[in-house]
């Protein structure tokens, strides 16, 4: 992950918490798989039924598509779990943009290689402003730079990512992969305070 540029989806709610993204009743898998289908659940139907979808609700107007969820302030509140970056992630966006995340959330998200770039309220706001005039129009993200780019505009804003955190997602790393990716540098520490033995 490094370049995106991606038409966008926007709910221009805030304080969207976690059992909004994914319903408490959905967490009954232990696998990744298969959340996005419940994703907004109970924003995108009327009375649970998958035959009655609200053609209001963004996810369900084919105008917008994309794999860029913007989102208002204080995204991702609520309980801690990890279901709610399962579910956007099994649904197909790669990144959220808000102008606050819950700490935990984004957490969860870096964890699974969902990319939360944070903003400024004003910043927000014209995303939202333009892509509201033109549901076509899209952001591109270089997390290489940390710069989040309207395209038709070229208006840009720096965005903070923990550095370890970006290694990890430019180079599709767990931890488990990262460690190994410097395994070498490890042992020469080893060998260095003697704890192990040089070869």
């Amino acid at each position: 992950m490094n370049l995106i540029q991606s038409t966008v989806v926007p709910i221009n709610a805030e304080n969207i918490d976690t059992d909004q993204i994914i319903p408490a009743r959905f967490l009954k898998a232990t696998s990744r798989e298969g959340f996005g289908k419940n994703l907004f659940r109970d924003w995108r139907y009327e009375h649970d039924d998958e035959a009655q979808p609200k053609k209001d609700f963004p996810l369900n107007d084919p105008k917008w598509q994309g794999s860029i969820l913007v989102a208002g302030k204080n995204f991702g509140c609520g309980s801690s779990r990890e279901h709610a970056a399962w579910a956007l992630k099994d649904f197909g966006f790669e990144v959220v943009v808000s102008s606050f995340f819950a700490d935990i959330f984004r957490n969860n998200a870096l964890n699974n290689f969902l990319l939360p770039v944070q903003v400024s309220e004003e910043f927000l706001k014209q995303i939202f402003t333009v892509t509201e005039k033109n549901p076509k129009e899209e952001l591109a993200i270089n997390l290489q730079d940390q710069t989040i780019t309207i395209v038709s505009t070229g208006q840009s804003e720096k965005f903070e990512i923990n550095p370890y955190k970006k290694t990890c997602l430019l180079n599709g790393y767990d931890d488990i992969d990262y460690l190994i990716s410097i395994k070498s540098d490890i042992e020469a520490y080893e060998i260095k305070r003697g704890l192990i033995p040089a070869n």
